[in-house]
């Protein structure tokens, strides 16, 4: 008997030391779940493929203009919708709040954002923002509103400070400073109450970017999520849309016809470089995805639809005209119904035509994904965002980043793990700039024996000259670029990037400008 009991003991011993092996993601896979999905589109947070995600922003929170504090955006379906198992007592959390809460409990590496906001309720973030006063109590609110419903931290969409948004909005020219302030006021009550995350939804147009103070408000956010989509639409805007154009594309196109900035800067790479320019950090930058598209109508049959004029949205669409769930054009538009889908080799994206009703759709499929996927990891970013579950319903674009961002195999976990130590470096700025015809690039290396990457690249993000790949020894290095590519020619003028990539990570990324 005392035998069994030894043996007993002995292997619960070894179970419990085992290692444990955890999913582990080495980068942010973060998604919006919309409250109005558990209406007509009949999707529910227990339809969301937690191991797919490691967070999930929640839209939206209102912002209640009388009180200034966050408040409910749909009482109904936030916290009050049953599901199987709820309880009808008074006071018990139902809704998409309390399936949150049930989800991660199964899947303790999910955690959950409140997002306020969006497009649609940004209305009176100048108000709240506007004095130390109305920023302590609109903090404060949302610490109470994060610890009442058990979210994990506060993602604010303001859409847009100083201007850029819905024309209702109110705005200040004082908003550009009093952002800043807000999220300090929130980092510091979050930071008081617990363990809290604090981000933002940030724009992808130069033109926006500019109202915000880039350079000071990241030291106050654990992450940036860029909404690089949306960067054209049926929307009629003589400069930025007077044709047919990319929803989302990653890099500029040599042969899109508008006139700067809108040729150039209104991509996705684009975007994130120009983050990196005001210096924040590689590991807070999360580009965002777009699981729909956007259409057009009135498109003639010229270049496969792509640069045409239009007359509006398109006339038909997933739940409204002209936008398109990917999981609806996967099934009724793409290379069937008279819909042909193409390819841009530049700008990385597909687009649709159908020269019958001359409809043109740009969106993004498994391939636009993946290129998308394979950007961040070069660039060693945080990770991708995503707008949004239910466009996605059947998971194919989702899953798609998964594979392509993540080491799908387990990691074990035991108390003895090692953090890895990446050897620290200082990237400095170029001199002269601008320059012609050269310039030198200088950086320290403090560990023995790295292996260094110095790479020239454009603003479509394509590698124009390798300066420096092999292994060096601590100290100060500098090396001259003379204006040539790697095949001996003299590129154009323009805005380039030099790239410091320190034993496979990349650590820094800054800008130069060639004038001739």
């Amino acid at each position: 008997m005392n035998i069994f009991k030894i043996s007993v003991l002995l292997v619960i011993l070894i179970l419990c030391i085992q290692p444990v092996f955890a999913q582990e993601f080495n980068r942010n896979i973060i998604g919006y779940f919309t409250s109005w999905s558990v209406y007509v589109r009949d999707y529910h947070v227990p339809d969301i493929p937690a191991d797919k995600i490691n967070y999930i922003n929640y839209a939206f929170a209102n912002i209640d203009n009388v009180n200034g504090t966050i408040m409910l955006g749909d009482a109904y379906a936030d916290i009050d919708k049953f599901y199987p198992g709820d309880s009808w007592e008074p006071g018990s959390l139902r809704g998409s709040f309390h399936r949150l809460q049930i989800l991660k409990a199964e899947n303790p590496h999910v955690k959950t954002f409140i997002s306020v906001g969006g497009w649609t309720w940004s209305a009176y973030f100048s108000d709240i923002a506007l004095t130390a006063d109305s920023r302590a109590i609109f903090a404060a609110s949302c610490v109470d509103f994060i610890q009442e419903y058990e979210f994990d931290g506060v993602d604010i969409d303001w859409e847009y400070p100083v201007s850029g948004g819905l024309s209702s909005n109110i705005y200040r020219p004082e908003d550009k400073e009093n952002f800043t302030l807000l999220l300090a006021e929130l980092r510091s009550q979050l930071d008081q109450a617990g363990d809290y995350l604090l981000t933002i939804a940030a724009p992808a147009s130069p033109l926006i970017m500019d109202n915000l103070e880039i350079d000071l408000i990241h030291q106050y956010l654990d992450w940036i999520n860029v909404m690089t989509y949306d960067f054209h639409g049926p929307w009629g805007d003589p400069q930025a849309d007077p044709v047919t154009n990319f929803n989302t594309p990653l890099y500029m196109a040599s042969d899109d016809p508008l006139v700067e900035p809108y040729h150039s800067y209104f991509n996705l790479s684009a975007a994130i470089l120009g983050y990196i320019d005001e210096g924040v950090p590689l590991e807070k930058l999360n580009p965002g995805l777009a699981f729909y598209g956007r259409g057009y109508s009135g498109v003639p049959n010229v270049n496969n639809g792509l640069y045409q004029t239009y007359w509006g949205p398109a006339n038909v669409g997933t739940w409204e005209n002209g936008v398109f769930d990917y999981w609806d054009l996967s099934q009724n538009y793409i290379n069937m119904n008279g819909y042909t889908s193409f390819w841009h080799e530049e700008a990385k994206v597909p687009w649709l035509y159908n020269p019958n009703t001359q409809n043109m759709i740009s969106y993004d499929n498994p391939q636009s994904i993946e290129e998308k996927g394979n950007y961040i990891n070069s660039m060693d970013l945080g990770g991708a965002m995503f707008w949004e579950f239910s466009a996605d319903k059947y998971d194919v674009l989702l899953n798609t980043i998964y594979d392509t961002l993540l080491d799908t195999t387990g990691t074990a976990v035991t108390e003895y793990n090692l953090e890895d130590n990446l050897p620290s470096i200082i990237l400095y700025a170029n001199h002269p700039n601008p320059f012609n015809p050269e310039t030198i690039i200088s950086f320290s290396v403090t560990q023995t024996s790295s292996f260094v990457n110095l790479e020239i690249f454009n603003m479509r993000g394509q590698k124009m000259k390798q300066l420096v790949s092999s292994q060096l020894s601590a100290g100060h290095h500098s090396i001259v670029w003379n204006g040539e590519d790697n095949s001996g020619n003299t590129v154009s003028s323009g805005i380039y990037y030099y790239r410091l990539n320190v034993n496979g990570k990349t650590e820094a990324v800054k800008k130069c400008l060639l004038l001739k």
